[in-house]
């Protein structure tokens, strides 16, 4: 059956240049600049005062990056025509990208934990990276499957393409997407410290001396085409390809020879069915560094040969607006194909772009854009491509847009708490003993039990020189990774450098964000360490990760609590069985640093001591977790004799607006996750083998499932709860329920993976385990 073709019906924009689309749209076919001075923080330590700031008010009960997040989905919602209240909402999904989110509320609650005026706990877990999708959800009555992508400055490219899979695959029947960022004092000391800001604002592909910063918000409604023509609904345009990849080459530094960007565009050109001779305009990623302005040039060469289409980077007048970048870029080169005009680029400082692009100088100009392609790219070696066209147009070529390939595990390895490798988890759950042994003080409450993986001796083997340059979590990603080539062996070089790798987390690299703020707080910008912030991204991880291994295939990163590993493993399994990809790592971890530590024992449902009983009202005790899960198609595989662990069934995802940090009582989202997936895996609540529960000992959670799994017919089904051995690890929960499941806590048969995250998302899996 083939996927759908899939449309934008709706668009909404904020940035410095206007606070709606007409407004942003005018600003830039004229050429006139929305970058100004910032007035939101103290520049006077940085290298320029400049940024694309948005200077309409904007919600003061709220973090900027809600506020613009909100602005930009009424819009969007409002153009696009969709009656929400005349849709089943649980078939509206929920896909935004964002580097930053709540950040400025982060800073605020960090510097006041700082300067020793106390922890507010409430505003700390209000401003993790996951609650940017629970206030969308909540904010707009959305019920669908939910998920936050952050690939730093390709986060909402990355977005998009996650969009694309979901309306490809029938997952959802409209998506709202897009990307947010706010402009934060974080990422403004660090861009600094690494010597990237233009003191004048920026010149992309001319002068080239370095970038400025921007904030906003960009969001589309994406549905069917064939949905929008039944509703009557104008398509501005088609949705038809997207492609990643990794460069697996430096942290913060594009790959000089572009490969890597290259191979993203010409990925996202064969999904959509359309060659290099076809696309109309290049939005360029353009940021105005040096290191971008001239590996991007040799990617297009590589792909177009000497006839480039015309490219501007539209940076030039919006500043870098980091996650929101790919949004925010997409619906610009929606209105280049929907208006007939090609934005430009501004302050070329009178001088033609050195690389020989056509970078449509000065002023907007008229010209028929049937294809465009926009490109996005990142740190860790991130590239993100993104095709546009005119509604209808014919592909020559067919389409890779829907699943011709089963798809299988041939690696499994985990870590959790005391556990540092497969074969020490497997031994506690056979043993039934705790990985959560260690006690640690928190100031008000005493000591509470943790779990702590010992990250320098699960990463002994490494390179010295290459640990240094590791925050925790990236070890953590490693260890797991190493663990699993222990196990299942290492692959071939070209095995290697063919793989692509889904990053998934629930909260991200927070050792490293607050120990580099906690420095600007002290210091200033003498105290702005640039390698501590090279891994404050969330994708940091992925990006040593890929180094290591020479991994230059599709690569995504997940944050979305407890439900990542759920949707990394459904992200790459629906990529492989496209045909995008042969082989896909997914990788899982949670690190909890004494701050994250302290949050959590002050909110309800944390455990006094180390014993932990699911359904029990014990409470929960944190454990910080690692997983690594190969995925590879049946061929891929078979053709180089893989044992075959599981074979992937179906899954399934759902949310409820139950808001930040909240779950809802009553099952029923939860309950059409796990529903969905044994549809996809056309499976009753009778077959299924064992469910691997989400319980953790604290009753809120447990009851919520317990009513779901009733509610799906799932209640007396035999059950394994991995969490009263390995802890609540929260982004690693799913993925190291299916590695006990394999290390011989469940019986082989069908598996159902239970998982849910805080702020009402749920997520399920099915696998069929191999003896």
């Amino acid at each position: 059956m083939a996927a759908p073709s899939i449309v934008l019906t709706g668009l909404g924009l904020i940035t410095g240049a206007g606070d709606d689309v007409e407004k942003n749209w005018s600003s830039i076919v004229a050429g006139a600049s929305g970058i100004r001075t910032n007035r939101l923080f103290d520049t006077g330590e940085l290298l320029t005062d400049w940024a694309g700031m948005v200077t309409s008010p904007q919600a003061p009960e709220l973090d900027r990056c809600y506020s613009l997040a909100a602005t930009a989905i009424r819009e969007a919602l409002r153009t696009s025509g969709l009656d929400l209240a005349a849709v089943d909402r649980g078939r509206v999904a929920v896909v935004v990208g964002s580097s930053l989110g709540a950040m400025p509320t982060l800073e605020d609650v960090h510097r006041d934990l700082v300067h020793g005026r106390g922890l507010d706990v409430r505003r700390a877990a209000a401003s993790q990276l996951p609650c940017v999708g629970d206030y969308i959800a909540a904010e707009f009555d959305l019920r669908g499957p939910r998920v936050v992508l952050s690939n730093a400055c390709a986060a909402s490219a990355v977005a998009l393409g996650y969009a694309a899979e979901l309306l490809w695959k029938g997952d959802a029947d409209y998506v709202v997407c897009g990307g947010v960022d706010p402009l934060a004092s974080l990422s403004a000391y660090g861009f600094s410290a690494l010597g990237a800001l233009d003191p004048e604002p920026c010149s992309p592909m001319s002068a080239s001396t370095g970038l400025t910063l921007g904030e906003g918000a960009g969001f589309m409604v994406v549905e069917s085409a064939d949905r929008a023509a039944e509703r009557g609904a104008h398509a501005l345009a088609e949705l038809s390809g997207y492609g990643l990849s990794c460069d697996g080459y430096h942290q913060t530094a594009p790959d000089p020879s572009g490969k890597g960007a290259c191979a993203a565009m010409a990925q996202a050109l064969a999904t959509a069915g359309l060659g290099p001779e076809e696309v109309d305009y290049l939005n360029l990623h353009g940021t105005g560094t040096p290191a971008n302005d001239a590996s991007e040039p040799k990617a297009l060469k590589l792909l177009f040969g000497p006839s480039i289409p015309p490219a501007s980077s539209t940076k030039s007048m919006l500043g870098h607006t980091l996650g929101a970048a790919g949004a925010v870029e997409a619906v610009v080169s929606t209105l280049a194909i929907d208006r007939g005009t090609l934005p430009p680029t501004v302050n070329t400082r009178g001088a033609d772009s050195p690389f020989g692009l056509d970078i449509v100088p000065g002023v907007g100009r008229a010209a028929d854009a049937d294809v465009v392609l926009s490109n996005s790219f990142a740190f860790g070696g991130n590239n993100a491509s993104v095709v546009l066209n005119r509604p209808g147009r014919p592909s020559p070529s067919p389409r890779r847009t829907a699943p011709v390939r089963g798809v299988v595990v041939t690696g499994a390895s985990g870590l959790a708490g005391a556990a540092a490798s497969t074969a020490e988890l497997a031994a506690a759950l056979a043993e039934g003993r705790p990985c959560f042994d260690g006690v640690e003080y928190v100031e008000g409450i005493g000591e509470v039990p943790v779990g702590r993986v010992d990250v320098t001796a699960a990463t002994g083997k490494l390179n010295p020189s290459r640990a240094r340059r590791m925050d925790p979590l990236s070890r953590l990603a490693t260890a797991a990774v190493a663990d699993l080539y222990a196990r299942h062996g290492t692959p071939s070089r070209a095995e290697a450098e063919a793989t692509g790798i889904v990053f998934a987390t629930g909260y991200g690299p927070v050792t490293s964000v607050l120990r580099f703020h906690e420095g600007v707080l002290r210091q200033g910008i003498t105290g702005a360490n640039p390698s501590l912030f090279a891994n404050t991204v969330v994708n940091a991880a992925a990006g040593h990760v890929a180094m290591l291994h020479r991994y230059r295939g599709y690569t995504a990163t997940i944050a979305n609590g407890g439900t990542s590993s759920i949707l990394a493993l459904q992200l790459a399994a629906r990529v492989i069985a496209r045909g995008a990809a042969e082989r896909i790592m997914v990788v899982v971890a949670d690190e909890f640093p004494e701050q994250a530590l302290a949050t959590q024992a002050r909110l309800p449902g944390y455990a006094r001591s180390a014993r932990v009983a699911p359904g029990g009202r014990t409470g929960m005790v944190l454990s910080e977790g690692a997983a690594a899960i190969l995925l590879e198609s049946e061929e891929a595989a078979a053709a180089r004799s893989a044992d075959v662990l599981a074979r992937v069934a179906g899954f399934g995802a759902a949310g409820e607006p139950a808001g930040i940090g909240r779950i809802g009582r009553d099952g029923g989202a939860w309950a059409r996750a796990l529903r969905a997936a044994m549809a996809e895996a056309g499976a009753s609540p009778e077959g299924i083998g064992t469910v691997v529960s989400a319980a953790s000992g604290y009753g809120l959670v447990d009851l919520a499932q317990a009513r779901a799994l009733e509610l799906a017919g799932l209640a007396d089904s035999p059950v394994v709860a991995p969490k009263a051995h390995l802890g609540e690890t929260y982004g690693s929960a799913g993925a190291l329920g299916l590695v006990a499941a394999l290390s011989g806590a469940a019986p082989h048969g069908r598996l159902l993976l239970s998982s849910f995250a805080y702020g009402g998302s749920y997520a399920a899996a099915v696998f069929d385990t191999v003896s």
